[in-house]
């Protein structure tokens, strides 16, 4: 059996549809490395409001990663405060019978805590090399590595996935026994992520 990420809490349970939600490490770190695209959220310490921003993530091991201008809102909003980041990715339009029986199929992970900014510079260099090979693997070795100076203007930031959970819903649609005569087509129109041929500048 899979260890658990750590006993549920009240923000990583899953409420709506309990039976789609998963919680071990396996399933979370996969779904992660599937997913390009992260949303941190925080309280905007400067103009008093809720803030959503969409980053590149990444994961070594337990640790979920993103990074930003060293002065950026969402660098002095992680140093030391509670954030959220939820990720997700599309796998199919599940259409049914009815319109409110419409649905997706989809991976998803929301995870909470307070971030650790990466400040070693091997540490730095191995974050950066991570976010690197989660666009192309292998492609690291090949480019020149970060200076100094553009270390020194970004900040890197690890999120624990100990509190973590992730969300998936598969199949088809779940019509009602009253529309399954509805002489309406349904079915999953699969979503795919299509890497093409790199157009060289």
């Amino acid at each position: 059996m899979t260890k658990s990420i750590r006993p549920l809490s009240p923000r990583t349970q899953v409420r709506r549809q309990p039976s789609r939600g998963a919680y071990d490490r396996d399933t979370i770190h996969a779904f992660l490395d599937a997913i390009l695209v992260g949303h941190v959220g925080f309280n905007d310490p400067e103009h008093g409001h809720p803030t959503v921003i969409p980053t590149l993530i990444a994961r070594i091991d337990d640790d979920l990663l993103f990074h930003t201008s060293r002065i950026s809102r969402l660098a002095e909003a992680a140093r030391g405060a509670e954030i959220c980041v939820s990720a997700m990715i599309e796998d199919g339009l599940v259409l049914a019978k009815s319109a409110f029986h419409h649905s997706m199929n989809y991976r998803s992970v929301v995870a909470f805590g307070k971030a650790r900014e990466i400040v070693a510079t091997d540490e730095k260099y191995a974050a950066l090399t991570a976010f690197t090979d989660k666009l192309v693997p292998g492609r690291g070795p090949h480019i020149r590595p970060p200076s100094a100076k553009e270390l020194n203007i970004t900040a890197i930031f690890a999120l624990s996935l100990e509190e973590a959970s992730a969300k998936s819903r598969t199949g088809g649609p779940a019509d009602d026994p009253d529309d399954l005569s509805l002489p309406v087509d349904v079915g999953v129109i699969p979503i795919t992520r299509h890497m093409g041929s790199m157009i060289k500048f």
